[in-house]
């Protein structure tokens, strides 16, 4: 259970819908696309895991929108219809990254099943993209305004909560 103006995310896979409620009570809601092959916790699955998690890590700060990541790393590339085109079939991680800890021991954390081990992240993708609809493999895409508006709002260690409703 969590105080009334603790900061919270939840994360809806059924709705496609995130709502945080950040250290001042206030909330807002995001459309995000989860996994295409729906919700589960197994490594390799390409599913979005279930349950308690926090945010363990946030990378990108100061990087600009559509600034490209590869490993968490910045690649010196920005987003662009031609990079799309040189570059199909590239699981395309843009402008912040906050990288979930599951807090669930055989759950999500764990031996074959853990979130932080499987790269599990809240991340910006490209604005092309529709949201709404599960299409990620895995991780929680958002539009790119919507990763830098959350990545402000919470702070490392903030619980993340994602339900199959």
């Amino acid at each position: 259970m969590h105080a009334l103006n603790t900061p919270i995310i939840r994360i809806s896979i059924m709705m496609q819908q995130m709502i945080v409620r950040d250290r001042w009570g206030r909330i807002k809601r995001y459309q995000v696309s989860t996994a295409k092959n729906g919700a589960g916790e197994q490594e390799n699955s390409g599913c979005t895991p279930r349950g308690w998690h926090t945010v363990a890590r946030k990378i990108g700060k100061y990087a600009p929108i559509n600034s490209v990541f590869i490993g968490r790393k910045l690649t010196g590339e920005f987003y662009n219809d031609a990079l799309a085109a040189k570059f199909p079939e590239r699981d395309w991680i843009l402008t912040r990254i906050l990288w979930l800890k599951g807090q669930e021991s055989g759950k999500n954390s764990g031996p074959g099943v853990d979130s932080f081990n499987r790269y599990i992240y809240i991340h910006g993708t490209p604005d092309t993209e529709p949201m709404g609809i599960p299409r990620s493999h895995g991780c929680i895409r958002m539009r790119n305004a919507d990763v830098v508006e959350v990545f402000k709002r919470i702070a490392l260690g903030t619980p993340v909560y994602i339900a199959q409703y």
